[in-house]
């Protein structure tokens, strides 16, 4: 058996300890670059509307919100009767439909203006997410009554019922007064009408 020289043996312990080296260097750039595409991935799955229900309030907030007394909250809320989303093209939803402007004075959300706009709306899916392309609203006074038959059709009863139920809108909207403080820090703790008693926001 032939000898091995010690500069010899020394130079093959280099030459492997490098290859290690680079090769956990390769390791750590494919485990970065996963990572990173991972993240991405997650990042733009929770930025895509999964369902509609965003649009419809952005567009309460543009197109009704601001056409009252301006406060330093606009907050809607609603109540859906019925969906037909068979078409992504035009999905429909029934609703009792309201918005709200508030200012927040010490720790209560005061009501300035804001009011009810039931009807049908039309929703259209896009690669963005959704957006409302046209609103069927009941009209008001006389036509009031005929306007809803007509838009509701035979999910009439269901909303009369929904929008005549005062008990349940006014917890609907607590609850979404509740998520609404909570997702943008805002430090209130109850909500109040004018000429009415400050009532509390179901915070826990």
């Amino acid at each position: 058996m032939k000898k091995i020289s010690l500069s010899f043996l020394f130079l093959i312990l280099m030459f492997v300890a490098c290859r290690n080296n680079q090769q956990n260097i390769e390791d750590r750039k494919v485990d970065s670059v996963t990572v990173t595409d991972d993240v991405s991935a997650v990042s733009e799955n929770v930025q895509k509307e999964t369902n509609c229900f965003p649009a419809i309030e952005r567009y309460l907030v543009n197109e009704f919100g601001k056409q009252y007394l301006k406060g330093e909250y606009c907050i809607p809320f609603q109540t859906v009767i019925a969906v037909d989303e068979r078409n992504s093209e035009d999905i429909l939803v029934w609703g009792d439909f309201w918005v709200f402007n508030y200012n927040l004075v010490g720790d209560t959300l005061e009501t300035v203006s804001g009011g009810s706009h039931p009807g049908l709306m039309h929703i259209k899916q896009t690669d963005k997410g959704f957006e409302v392309t046209a609103f069927d609203q009941v009209e008001d006074g006389s036509n009031n009554v005929a306007s809803a038959k007509r838009i509701f059709g035979d999910k009439y009863e269901n909303f009369r019922a929904v929008n005549s139920d005062d008990k349940k809108r006014e917890k609907n909207r607590a609850e979404i007064l509740a998520n609404y403080v909570k997702k943008h820090n805002i430090a209130a703790t109850k909500y109040k009408d004018y000429g009415w008693p400050e009532k509390q926001i179901p915070l826990d």
